[in-house]
């Protein structure tokens, strides 16, 4: 897939000591970083750092019916979404594979949609084709762009622009012309998006560095999201992953994309099944890589075993604390303890990126009573 962003070059690019995101990479058209991606990590970390990611596709849904309309056709409840919420979701096939993640924003009768710039126009016309007789009215919101402010000192900053920090995950307040919301991920502290007018991107990147934001590149936030081991679709997924397999599986106050409980959607089948019968056959981890070795894995490359594939490599990035790190989808029955090859490199999976599941599972339980277990 294209990562090619339909909205083209960010203004921010012409920043003194702005240094291009890789060609073909999903964050092509922003600053990969301004001249110390690790300092710039450091920053959004223990101070405050702000994130150009102006290339993600912003759709906007109007209409009186949205919200119940937009429950019906994808992962996440949203029938009790209300004004100033945020949630994350998904759009599956009809096997239950991933094929859209995206956050959303329900404030002043308009639902915002953010995406991987790659998958806009598809989403797009997906929900366009879905409207049949909702009051729904999807179309492109590209009007407004994205950026991100982490760290710890992020609220600070925001109250010195006298915008009101939202308090908790998910929660959002207008700013002109848009908004800011925060999100649970990807630093351990603060983060915040603000979807504010394209037209303005310049002045509101020059108004937080002011008042105290560090300019941080895109490297910074993706190396805080593989350390919080959060996907993102088609470098951390495949054409055959499930939300089970990647951590997508929760509501919104447990900051999933799919809710276990909620009526049908296409692919819920798998969904159902998965949580109640049975187990994903890859996990998503988090990946040490040898930092000695002669180059780096690239996403899509096979991890293997004592010669045997065993995975895939997702996202790679250099932590400063962590070294070289990368998300990859393993097969579930691998010892967390199995050194592991991933292209050149040495690896090792990090023990606390495992999710392991405990809980008795429903159906199981239903089957093992059935056969008197």
């Amino acid at each position: 897939m294209s990562h090619t962003s339909t909205v083209g070059l960010s203004p921010l690019l012409r920043l003194p000591g702005a240094v291009p995101s890789p060609e073909g990479g999903p964050d092509e058209g922003t600053a990969w970083h301004y001249g110390d991606p690790l300092r710039e990590q450091r920053s959004a970390v223990t101070t405050s750092a702000v994130v150009d990611r102006s290339t993600r596709a912003v759709i906007a849904i109007g209409g009186d019916d949205r919200l119940t309309w937009l429950h019906t056709i994808s992962s996440q409840d949203l029938l009790a979404l209300a004004d100033g919420q945020s949630a994350e979701n998904l759009s599956l096939d009809v096997n239950g594979r991933v094929e859209h993640h995206f956050v959303q924003t329900d404030i002043d009768a308009t639902t915002w949609i953010d995406t991987d710039p790659a998958h806009g126009p598809a989403l797009l016309t997906f929900l366009t084709k879905m409207v049949f007789w909702a009051k729904a009215e999807p179309r492109d919101g590209s009007e407004l762009a994205v950026l991100s402010l982490l760290g710890p000192e992020s609220a600070t900053v925001l109250a010195s622009l006298g915008i009101s920090a939202p308090a908790l995950p998910y929660a959002a307040e207008a700013v002109d012309g848009g908004f800011v919301r925060r999100m649970p991920w990807p630093t351990r502290t603060d983060s915040f998006d603000l979807l504010i007018p394209r037209s303005e991107l310049t002045s509101w990147w020059t108004r937080l560095v002011d008042a105290g934001a560090a300019p941080a590149g895109s490297w910074a936030y993706e190396a805080l999201r593989v350390e919080s081991v959060r996907p993102r679709i088609d470098l951390d997924t495949d054409e055959r992953t499930i939300p089970h397999e990647v951590g997508w599986i929760g509501g919104v106050t447990e900051f999933g994309a799919v809710h276990l409980d909620k009526g049908c959607y296409r692919g819920q089948e798998t969904v159902a099944r998965v949580h109640n019968l049975g187990k994903p056959p890859r996990r998503l981890v988090m990946l040490h890589l040898d930092g000695s070795a002669d180059g780096r894995p690239e996403p899509g490359d096979s991890i293997s075993a004592e010669g045997r594939a065993v995975g895939r490599i997702g996202t790679v990035v250099d932590h400063f604390e962590l070294g070289p790190i990368a998300l990859a989808l393993i097969k579930r029955t691998v010892p967390v303890d199995t050194p592991l090859e991933a292209g050149p490199c040495a690896a090792s999976i990090d023990p606390d990126s495992v999710r392991e599941e405990t809980a008795v599972q429903a159906g199981r339980a239903a089957v093992d009573r059935l056969r008197g277990r």
